[in-house]
């Protein structure tokens, strides 16, 4: 098992239960990787903080980060970028830190941030996650992409499939349904969910891939509780490819019909030992999700990020801002996904005051001199080699004009 798992699924439970039961989509992953990368300018109280929101040492943390950054998985494009208003010196160390590929550059409009979000994300995200504010110093984000389709796509079915006890199943007119090949599906039993629906559909070529697993409760089951489950059953089944983990028998419930399932016996040739034979087939819709997640929240770690750069800047106060831009798409053929998450630290505004403001104007004879210059101090350096008198100007070219 990654040495990743517990800590992104901690910070996993800690995002989506603040999001709620709502209709939402997140990447706990990437806001993760973002506060991880964070952690080498922390000390004190912070650097605790943010080993607490991390689930790990934020050195250790932040050299995870970059090990992933450095090698995107095929199927997840990865990009990071630090931009600042004026780099600071006090930042150097950290900022070299960062990992090799990441953008770098001045401060850009809320404009060309909006467009580098929809670059980074194949068009998925059209709005950068924080706006960027007279008072904001830098800013420093991660993007993350995909699109997949399916080995095996699925087939369809009426919305009634869902069941009757479906608020759904009249409002869909069709739902997807799994191809006899290609898609697991099975009950789990779960410590957090109980018995759980699950469905496991992979997409890619025989090699690198990706598996996008689907998880069920009973309807009072809360939410965080089925997500973590979700997530604990979802990596257990990437590390086995062919395993059902927290597999129930058929055979140990009851028939009938719940809200999760309708189980039914009916007689088939077999050569099962025992004479009995399972088979699972899903019926779920197709769905997709755009969500914004605010993380300033202490929780998630950025306040205490804030505090770190700004120890180093000696700022007082965690003026920043964090959120999380996320969107998914599942469909017969395929899924989509793609987050944004961004870090602004800024600078308390300074107090009011009042401001002398000269235009230089050069309206009658003045002079020039053309010096050269040797960062080295050589004999050429500071030499005067052009110098004038400016009398008689003259008019701007037509085509310079405008």
């Amino acid at each position: 098992m990654t040495p990743l798992r517990a800590p992104l699924a901690r910070y996993a439970e800690r995002l989506h239960r603040a999001a709620g039961d709502t209709h939402h989509v997140a990447s706990p992953l990437g806001a993760w990787l973002l506060l991880a990368l964070t952690g080498p300018a922390a000390t004190g109280d912070a650097r605790a903080a943010l080993a607490e929101a991390l689930g790990a040492d934020p050195d250790d943390a932040a050299a995870e980060a970059r090990a992933l950054l450095a090698a995107p998985h095929p199927m997840v494009a990865a990009a990071t970028a630090l931009w600042e208003r004026t780099p600071a010196a006090e930042l150097a160390a950290w900022r070299a830190a960062l990992p090799e590929d990441t953008e770098r550059g001045a401060l850009p409009d809320q404009a060309a941030l909006d467009a580098w979000a929809r670059e980074r994300t194949g068009g998925l995200i059209d709005r950068f996650p924080v706006d960027v504010t007279p008072d904001t110093l830098l800013v420093l984000a991660n993007a993350l992409a995909t699109r997949v389709s399916w080995a095996d796509p699925f087939d369809t079915a009426p919305g009634a499939e869902l069941g009757a006890g479906s608020a759904w199943s009249s409002r869909l007119r069709w739902v997807l349904r799994t191809p006899p090949f290609g898609h697991r599906c099975w009950v789990a039993a779960t410590g957090r969910a109980g018995d759980v629906a699950v469905h496991a559909v992979p997409a890619g070529d025989g090699g690198a891939g990706m598996l996008v697993v689907s998880v069920a409760a009973a309807p009072e089951v809360p939410a965080a509780d089925v997500l973590a489950a979700a997530q604990e059953l979802a990596s257990a089944a990437a590390f086995a490819p062919d395993a059902v983990p927290g597999h129930r028998s058929l055979f140990d419930l009851p028939l009938g019909e719940t809200p999760l399932w309708a189980l039914r016996e009916e007689p088939t040739r077999t050569y099962a030992a025992d004479g009995r034979e399972e088979r699972a087939t899903a019926v779920l819709p197709c769905w997709s999700a755009q969500s914004r997640h605010d993380l300033t929240a202490p929780g998630f770690g950025f306040d205490a990020a804030a505090r770190a750069l700004g120890e180093l800047l000696c700022l007082t106060g965690p003026e920043f801002d964090a959120a999380q831009s996320a969107v998914a798409r599942f469909g017969r053929y395929g899924f989509e996904a793609a987050a944004v998450t961004a870090f602004g630290r800024a600078t308390a505004l300074p107090p009011e005051g009042v401001a002398r403001v000269a235009e230089l104007r050069f309206g009658h004879p003045y002079a020039v001199v053309a010096v050269t210059t040797d960062p080295d101090g050589g004999p050429w350096h500071a030499l005067p080699v052009y110098s004038a008198w400016v009398a008689d100007p003259e008019e701007l070219p037509a085509d310079e004009a405008g």
